[in-house]
Order: structure tokens, then sequence, then C-alpha cells
């Protein structure tokens, strides 16, 4: 997979920081979600955007193991969107 270029930064939507990680093997979207959910005020949440088929499997298991809330997960073409948010 060729990663997909996206805006320098990570872009904020309604106090959620967008990660798009499309392109990116796993575990570089978890990874991508640590380093954001680690700098990332109380508040703040993310929006992980991820196409590598298994995201679908590190992203739950990552927020049940750092105690983050997995508020909806999407699929829209053929990637998985998934907002989280802290406990």
């Amino acid at each position: 997979m060729k990663p997909i270029q996206s805006p320098a930064g990570p872009l904020i939507e309604d106090g959620f920081f967008l990660i798009d990680a499309r392109g990116h093997r796993c575990p570089v979207p978890t990874l991508k979600l640590r380093r954001h959910m680690e700098q990332a005020s109380d508040k703040a949440g993310v929006i992980l955007w991820a196409n590598d088929p298994m995201a679908q499997i590190d992203v739950p298991h990552f927020c049940n193991q750092n105690n983050y809330i997995l508020l909806s997960t999407e699929v829209v073409d053929e990637a998985w969107i998934f907002t989280i948010a802290r406990r």
C-alpha cells in the first residue's frame, strides 16, 4: 500500500484530531493514535482513518488496554473510521 498524502499536521474537527493513516500497515495507525492521544489535552479525542484490515482488531484492543472509549467505528470507501475519546 502506498500512503495517501494528507495535509501537514492533524486537522481538528469538533474537538477531535483527524489522523489519516490510510496506506500505512499496522502497527503504524495505532502508533499514530497513541502519539496523538498522549499529546492531546484531556478533552480532545481522535478520529482515525485507516485502511489496513488489522486496524479493526488493533484499534479496539489499544483502546481497551489504555482505558480510552471507542465511540464509533464506520466503514467508508474501504477504510475504517474510528472515533476515540478519553474516559
